[in-house]
């Protein structure tokens, strides 16, 4: 390229770098952290807790210290179905299935802005193709799907793969194990936010590691998950349930854990 279109490109990517670091930094560093200086000896230190441990294939890791566990590894007492009344999703040793046709669950609690880490794995031998292949899916405050699927050797559309927030945005690769292994998501969620009058004045924004690969770079969730439509934002509220989807297979999940984020966070 000829350095004088080179510099006016390189001009005109710093530029663009520079709005983009401008329209984040609201965000990214809050009103709240501006008030202290550079290596401020009175900046209040951030608490401690214990790390948790990586899951291998036989045993699920341990959770940090300040995780709240949406599953003990006995019973479904923190879940409930979406329809009302208890959870009726099979338990087993350490893990729990859906059960084709009973319907979603939720959490009975609420939550706002967190980080989450979800295990599940899809049947083997694997059955169907495409969509009908391991298909359900994590609701974020039980209206944003992070898609579960069989993804390995299976061909489907690129946003309906697994991790995809679906609908929306392909994951950036495909990173996923074989049917009957154990995959993992690790996922940072800000809900929409609503002022009083209704407005809609911050979408919902996701960050997702699949497999420790990070597959979704906080990408604003352009609305609630439809198939084959993009319904527009409604107001909600800042809580809301975790929800697990029951698309007719008999995937499994393990070792899920939730850490709520402050705001600003």
């Amino acid at each position: 390229m000829h350095r004088k279109l080179w510099l006016a490109a390189g001009g005109a990517a710093l530029a663009m770098l520079a709005t983009f670091m401008i329209t984040i930094r609201p965000y990214a560093w809050p009103q709240a952290a501006q008030q202290w200086g550079p290596n401020d000896r009175n900046r209040p230190e951030p608490p401690i807790i214990t790390p948790g441990t990586e899951s291998t294939q036989e045993n699920p890791g341990r959770p940090p210290s300040d995780a709240i566990v949406l599953f003990n590894g006995k019973d479904l007492s923190n879940w409930e179905a979406v329809k009302g009344g208890p959870a009726k999703w099979t338990v087993g040793d350490g893990y729990f299935q859906t059960v084709p046709g009973v319907g979603d669950i939720q959490t009975k609690d609420s939550y706002g802005d967190f980080q989450l880490h979800v295990e599940w794995a899809t049947p083997n031998p694997p059955h169907g193709t495409d969509q009908d292949r391991g298909n359900s899916g994590v609701f974020l405050h039980g209206l944003y799907e992070i898609q579960v699927l069989d993804s390995y050797n299976n061909v489907t559309y690129a946003d309906g793969e697994a991790a995809a927030v679906y609908g929306q945005y392909p994951p950036l690769v495909n990173a996923a194990r074989p049917p009957g292994v154990w995959q993992m998501y690790d996922i940072a969620f800000h809900g929409a936010r609503f002022d009083s009058s209704g407005k809609l004045t911050r979408k919902a924004n996701v960050t997702v590691f699949y497999n420790g690969v990070l597959v979704q770079d906080h990408v604003e969730i352009m609305g609630p998950t439809a198939h084959h439509e993009r319904p527009p934002y409604t107001p909600q509220p800042d809580r809301l349930p975790l929800r697990l989807q029951d698309h007719h297979h008999p995937v499994r999940y393990r070792d899920l854990w939730i850490r709520e984020l402050k705001e600003g966070q």
